[in-house]
């Protein structure tokens, strides 16, 4: 049986943790930490938030490991409907990290947040 992106994302346990963009802002200011933009490179280009750093969806797995080695550090992470957000939450959870957030919200709501 095929899943629609609503089943898949309704499937994932333990839901990940969303928050709003002025949330992220603030938990970012106070306890530092990362944030991630998952949408591909050409998106990120046209409307980037400030001081994301931007890592598609499909590499986030292998470029996390090299930024983020303490698996208690905060992850923020954003795209433009929280879909990939939130399949790339549940990769980073079963991957160790514990600290990871997805932010949901639309873009210019981010940006805004984090200027």
């Amino acid at each position: 049986m095929l899943l629609t992106i609503a089943e898949r994302l309704a499937s994932i346990q333990p839901q990940p943790r969303r928050i709003s963009a002025a949330q992220a802002a603030a938990e970012k200011a106070q306890h530092d930490g990362f944030v991630i933009d998952v949408r591909e490179p050409a998106e990120h280009a046209t409307s980037p938030a400030k001081g994301a750093i931007n890592i598609p969806r499909g590499v986030l797995e292998m470029k996390m490991l090299e930024l983020v080695k303490d698996p208690g550090t905060p992850i923020y992470l954003h795209c433009a409907s929280g879909a990939r957000a939130m399949l790339s939450a549940e990769q980073l959870s079963k991957m160790g990290y514990q600290h990871v957030s997805v932010v949901t919200c639309d873009v210019p709501t981010i940006q805004k947040a984090f200027d």
